[in-house]
C-alpha cells in the first residue's frame, strides 16, 4: 500500500488475510516500532478518511493509543471537556473523587483502573471510614468518567464496578428531625453564639430554614430580585421559587412550590426591604464580611451545641441546618402524598422521599392509624350503625361490598 510520509511520520493502510477491515499502520518516531489501529470498515474511502484524521492527530501530538494513555492526560481532558457542562456542585464532587483515586491507588495509566484496582479502591475508602452511600456515589462518578473515556476510544472497555450492597439497604439519616421545643431552645441560644448585634439576622435565618425546608446552599443563594439566581416570585396569589436554567440540571427555568407557612414568613418582610438576598446574615465580627457556606454551617452547629440539641448520640453530633430541613420534611410527610412531598422537598427522585420520610417513623405511623381508627368508630357511632366498642372490623363487616342478590 502507498505510504504517506510527513517528515518523520510514515503511515499507511493495509489489510491482513484473516480480516476484511482496513488497518492503519504507522512507524512511531519516538520508539521506531510499527503500530496499528483498525478502521473497522472495509470501505477504502472511509479508511482513507480515518487515516487522514489520524495523521493530523499524530502530527499535532494529540493521539495516544488507549492502552498507553496516562492517567494525568485523561484527567486533564475529562476536566476540560466533560466536567464544565455539569453543575458546580457536581464538578466539586468529581474533583474530590479523582483526588481520592490518585491518593489511594495512584494509577499511572488509565488502563490501570481495572476491576481489581477499583475493588481495592472501595476497600481503602472503607478503611478511611467513608459511609457506604458515599462509596456508592464515588463509584457512580468513576463509572461515568470511564464510560466517557470508552466513548472517546481512550479505553478499550469499561471495567466492571461492583456496587456496594450495604448502600442499597441504608435508610438511616445522618441526623434526625428536631422537635419544636428543641428548635425554640436553639433560638434562645443564638445571641450567646453570634452576639447581640448579629442575633436578629440569625434568628430570622433559623426560622426561615424551619418553615421552608431549604438546603443551606439554597438558602444562602435565595434572592428577592435577581433573575439569574434562585428567586422568590409571585404567581397569582401564591409565592413560589424560580430556578433559572443556568442553575438547573435540566437547563430549563422551573417554578417550584413552597409551603404556605414559608410564604407567610416571607410576607413578614416589609415591601421596601425586599431586595438583595432574602437572608442577609450579619457576621460575628466584621460588618459587611461575606459569610461562606462552610462558615454558616459551623455557626448553626455551634448554636445547636449551645442548645444541647443532640441528633446523633453515638457520634455526639449536634443539630445542623440540615436537621431543620429534616424537621420540615417530617411535618409535611403527615399531611401530603409522597409525590407532593418530593416536589416540596425538591428531591430529584421520589425514591429519596420514600427512603427517608415516608413510613420512616413507626411511632408516627401508629398514631396516624390509631387516629383514623378512632375517627371511623366515632362516625359509625354518630350514625347509629354500630356501637364504638364493637370495633372497626365489625363496622366494616356491616358495609355492603356488592349489590344484594334480590335487589
Amino acid at each position: 500500500m502507498p505510504v504517506a510520509n510527513d517528515g518523520d511520520l510514515r503511515i499507511w493502510l493495509t489489510k491482513t488475510p484473516n480480516s476484511d477491515c482496513w488497518k492503519i499502520r504507522w512507524l512511531d518516531p519516538a520508539t521506531g516500532q510499527v503500530r496499528q489501529k483498525s478502521t473497522k470498515t472495509n470501505n477504502r474511502r472511509a479508511a482513507d478518511r480515518q487515516l487522514g484524521e489520524l495523521r493530523a492527530e499524530l502530527l499535532k501530538g494529540s493521539y495516544c493509543q488507549a492502552s498507553r494513555i496516562f492517567w494525568d492526560a485523561f484527567r486533564r481532558r475529562y476536566e476540560d471537556e466533560a466536567v464544565p457542562a455539569l453543575a458546580k456542585k457536581t464538578q466539586s464532587k468529581i474533583a474530590t473523587v479523582l483526588n481520592a483515586v490518585e491518593e489511594l491507588i495512584a494509577p499511572r495509566l488509565l488502563a490501570d483502573l481495572n476491576a481489581q484496582q477499583l475493588s481495592q479502591f472501595q476497600a481503602k475508602l472503607r478503611e478511611g471510614r467513608r459511609a457506604e452511600s458515599t462509596i456508592e456515589g464515588y463509584l457512580a462518578h468513576m463509572r461515568s468518567a470511564l464510560k466517557w473515556a470508552k466513548d472517546l476510544d481512550m479505553l478499550a472497555s469499561v471495567p466492571k464496578i461492583r456496587r456496594p450492597q450495604r448502600a442499597k439497604r441504608s435508610k438511616m439519616m445522618k441526623g434526625r428531625p428536631i422537635t419544636q421545643e428543641e428548635f425554640e431552645r436553639m433560638l434562645g441560644r443564638v445571641a450567646e453564639t453570634v452576639g447581640e448585634t448579629a442575633a436578629p439576622s440569625w434568628r430570622h435565618y433559623l426560622e426561615g430554614l424551619w418553615w421552608s425546608g431549604l438546603r443551606l446552599s439554597e438558602s444562602l443563594e435565595l434572592w428577592w430580585d435577581d433573575d439569574a439566581k434562585l428567586q422568590v416570585v409571585k404567581s397569582g396569589r401564591d409565592r413560589m421559587l424560580r430556578i433559572p436554567a443556568n442553575l438547573e440540571k435540566g437547563n430549563k427555568d422551573r417554578l417550584l412550590p413552597i409551603a404556605p407557612e414559608f410564604a407567610e414568613f416571607l410576607c413578614r418582610t416589609p415591601e421596601e426591604e425586599r431586595h438583595g438576598r432574602v437572608f442577609q446574615l450579619q457576621p460575628q465580627k466584621v460588618r459587611g464580611e461575606r459569610l461562606t457556606a462552610d462558615r454558616v454551617t459551623r455557626i448553626v452547629s455551634k448554636i445547636g451545641a449551645a442548645a444541647n440539641v443532640v441528633v446523633d448520640k453515638a457520634r455526639n453530633k449536634f443539630a445542623t441546618a440540615h436537621d431543620l430541613r429534616r424537621s420540615f420534611g417530617e411535618r409535611w410527610a403527615e399531611l401530603v402524598m409522597p409525590q407532593v412531598l418530593a416536589e416540596l422537598m425538591r428531591h430529584e427522585s421520589i425514591d429519596t422521599t420514600l427512603k427517608y420520610y415516608v413510613g420512616r417513623n413507626a411511632q408516627r405511623t401508629t398514631r396516624i392509624v390509631r387516629e383514623a381508627y378512632e375517627e371511623t368508630l366515632k362516625k359509625k357511632a354518630e350514625q347509629g350503625q354500630n356501637r364504638p366498642e364493637t370495633g372497626l372490623r365489625d363496622s366494616l363487616r356491616d358495609t355492603p361490598t356488592s349489590e344484594p342478590k334480590n335487589a
